[in-house]
């Protein structure tokens, strides 16, 4: 199970993830015992019955759940146990992946977590974002459930989960977030992000964005780059030519960020969701984690 065709990632790399989240798995069981006891430790760590799915196993079953959407009956009967401890795994080993942040090229001790740092990474090694929206189908909330038409997106016509990814010039993945109901609109998705906060503190950063964020590129035109508006129907052939060029070399600067958004959608949980939906933006971001950790490399 442990093949990167099943985990997604080299064995090598596959062991570096588990020395690194090791010590946060234990120091999270040592807390729930506590909070369990109510008291600290009689015996010393290490006494008293072994789990029954070792931490190793436990990240490698999380690995195939993210990988392939494997139900976890299916994968307890691979491990020889009961359904209920895959699930458990998943639901330890998932938040930790979740939290690791994404990687940066040539600066391995440095994650980012938040949109706040990507916008203090970009404005120190002079990078220029590519900001972008992307969607993924889910589960249709129950009939009669108040909010059921949010995830109705306007633009695929199925119930969405939407996301914002940042990426680089290289199409290295540096952000994911801002999860929203798939009706919500991509700049304003962003902007509940607080991103209008972030490009007044950070006024030499640079983005490229598409069509979806004109609105942010009117508000702060030195700093946003968005494809410019189609001429009239009137217009000269001269000013066709010349918005055709425009929208050419913008779009040129900016594509990298659709390679970026697709890497991830390998991984069968992001080309649909078939899990509840509040597990979903915990998923995506340990699948965009692992995923920064070999576009960094690049």
């Amino acid at each position: 199970m442990s093949h990167r065709i099943c985990t997604g990632i080299s064995r090598r790399r596959l062991g570096k993830l588990i020395a690194e989240l090791a010590p946060a798995w234990l120091a999270q069981q040592e807390s729930r015992l506590r909070d369990r006891r109510g008291r600290g430790r009689l015996r010393a760590a290490g006494a008293g019955p072994g789990h029954e799915l070792p931490f190793a196993d436990r990240v490698i079953a999380t690995l195939v759940v993210l990988r392939f959407q494997l139900r976890h009956a299916a994968l307890a009967v691979f491990y020889g146990v009961h359904r209920s401890t895959i699930t458990r795994a998943v639901h330890e080993a998932r938040p930790l992946l979740a939290a690791r942040g994404f990687a940066v090229p040539g600066r391995p001790g440095l994650r980012l977590k938040t949109l706040a740092d990507v916008f203090a990474y970009a404005a120190a090694e002079g990078v220029t974002l590519r900001i972008d929206g992307t969607e993924v189908q889910v589960r249709r909330p129950k009939a009669g459930r108040p909010g059921r038409r949010a995830f109705v997106s306007g633009k695929k016509k199925q119930n969405t989960m939407k996301s914002t990814v940042v990426s680089d010039g290289g199409g290295r993945l540096l952000w994911a977030g801002a999860f929203r109901p798939g009706r919500m609109h991509d700049v304003t998705a962003v902007r509940t992000e607080g991103i209008e906060a972030l490009l007044r503190a950070f006024p030499d950063v640079q983005a490229e964005v598409d069509f979806g964020y004109q609105g942010l590129a009117r508000d702060f035109p030195a700093q946003v780059s968005a494809p410019p508006k189609k001429p009239g129907k009137n217009a000269p052939p001269e000013d066709l030519t010349a918005w055709e060029q425009q929208r050419h070399q913008q779009s040129s600067a900016r594509i990298c960020v659709e390679h970026t958004i697709a890497e991830p959608k390998q991984w069968r949980p992001l080309q649909r969701w078939t899990g509840r939906r509040d597990y979903f933006p915990e998923t995506a971001l340990a699948i965009a984690g692992l995923v920064s950790d070999r576009a960094a490399t690049r």
